[in-house]
């Protein structure tokens, strides 16, 4: 495109020099002999007039002829250096001033005048060698061929920087629309003055925000999945062992694996949840009134098997009949990962105290341990915020499916840790309210 560029422009610019030169060309030789033959006319009128008097001078004095021979010096001091001069008088031999060459070529002017007085009549002939008219047709040729050289380089050097100027942002766009093409999302933000290159880099730019969001959307989606499919698998590992482990014992088997089977459900709920997550980051509309006391009482069971490995206990305290209102499943996801996070990085007894206060259901779930690092707290809920090489994803995943549901996840007491989760409270006045 660059060589099309300046090819095309080196062609516009030639044709406008030849077509301004060559009309300037004929007209500057015109008027090299058109000045000349005007000079020489002038010179041939003076010459004639003058000898034309003297004539009329010696008609007067009485003599019958006039001496151009002595008149010789006078004519070569009328005509320009260079100029030959032919002076004929009636009845006299002509008079010749610098003659040219014979066969030079030549510009010639002449003028004749008939005395009056003497009735005698006055031929003048004057000439100009075409010698120095043409050195100076030359020098315009040369000035104008100069011009037009130059022109032609200029046109083709400024040419060739605006070529740049417009393929330097396509190669730009190119190599941006690329890097979409090959997973690099990253927009450039770069203008180039040009309307239409810019409009071109501002669909580009937001092309590239939107596959950004989508990106990160699936890596999000991949991770939360990843993170909340871990803790239930888990626990139905853990009851599907115990149902191995005590086979022998048919009631045993029954509890343990209705219990399994509420993790399957579970799993379904996490799988739900997720796929909604994907087609809407509102999940408010899907909050229905849950019994906080089931949901614990679930939760609990599920992790005391890992708590008592590890000799550690869970202890529930607090108001009971509490209605609250939360998606199905997020509740439970949301104290999964509170009881998870007290048995990785807690220690001691942990305990679930609920209440409700201003309108609000509380849940507040601490434990024994030493508590959160100064340096970790404030970005305690920040994605990849972590300690003990954890993902870092299980309370800021928490904290959204808090807020999604109209709640909220605080840290409300650092050392030793306290989370609460806090809950819009439901009840049948509420109800009859709206």
């Amino acid at each position: 495109m660059r060589r099309r560029l300046v090819s095309s422009t080196f062609l516009v610019v030639m044709m406008v020099v030849i077509l301004l030169g060559v009309p300037l060309a004929v007209l500057e030789v015109r008027s090299v002999d058109s000045s000349t033959k005007t000079v020489l006319a002038t010179e041939a009128q003076t010459l004639g007039e003058t000898v034309s008097m003297q004539v009329s001078k010696a008609s007067l004095n009485g003599a019958n002829a006039v001496g151009l021979s002595d008149f010789a010096p006078n004519v070569k001091r009328m005509i320009a250096p260079g100029h030959a001069a032919t002076v004929i008088v009636d009845g006299q031999s002509p008079l010749r001033v610098d003659p040219l060459p014979a066969g030079a070529p030549a510009f010639t002017a002449s003028y004749t005048v008939n005395n009056v007085l003497s009735n005698v009549g006055v031929h003048v002939t004057v000439q100009a060698p075409r010698a120095p008219a043409d050195r100076q047709i030359r020098s315009s040729m040369y000035l104008i061929g100069g011009v037009a050289l130059a022109v032609l380089v200029a046109a083709t050097g400024l040419a060739y920087l605006q070529a740049r100027r417009l393929t330097k942002p396509l190669e730009e766009l190119a190599a941006t629309a690329e890097r979409l093409g090959s997973g690099d999302p990253r927009p450039r933000h770069r203008r180039y003055g040009i309307s239409e290159l810019d409009r071109v880099a501002e669909v580009i730019d937001s092309s590239a925000d939107r596959i950004s969001t989508m990106l990160g959307a699936e890596r999000r989606l991949a991770a939360e999945a990843s993170h909340e499919l871990r803790t239930p698998l888990a626990a139905l590992s853990m009851r599907l062992e115990e149902i191995i482990a005590l086979a022998d014992d048919p009631q045993t088997v029954r509890d343990e694996a209705e219990v399994a089977l509420s993790q399957v459900e579970r799993l379904t709920d996490v799988v739900q949840r997720l796929l909604t997550t994907v087609r809407t980051h509102r999940r408010s509309d899907l909050a229905v009134p849950i019994e906080v006391d089931t949901v614990i009482r679930q939760q609990v069971h599920e992790w005391r098997p890992a708590y008592q490995s590890m000799r550690r206990g869970i202890v529930v305290s607090g108001e009971r009949r509490l209605m609250a209102m939360a998606t199905p499943g997020a509740f439970s996801q949301i104290l999964s990962t509170l009881l998870e996070n007290s048995l990785i990085h807690g220690a001691g007894t942990v305990t679930v105290h609920t209440r409700a206060t201003g309108g609000s259901v509380v849940v507040e779930v601490g434990d024994e341990g030493e508590g959160i690092a100064p340096d970790l707290e404030v970005k305690l809920f920040e994605r990849g915020a972590s300690s003990r090489g954890s993902t870092g994803l299980g309370l800021a995943v928490a904290r959204e499916l808090a807020e999604a549901d109209g709640g909220r996840l605080n840290l409300v007491l650092q050392r030793p840790a306290v989370f609460a989760v806090f809950l819009t409270e439901h009840s049948p006045l509420s109800v009859i309210a709206r």
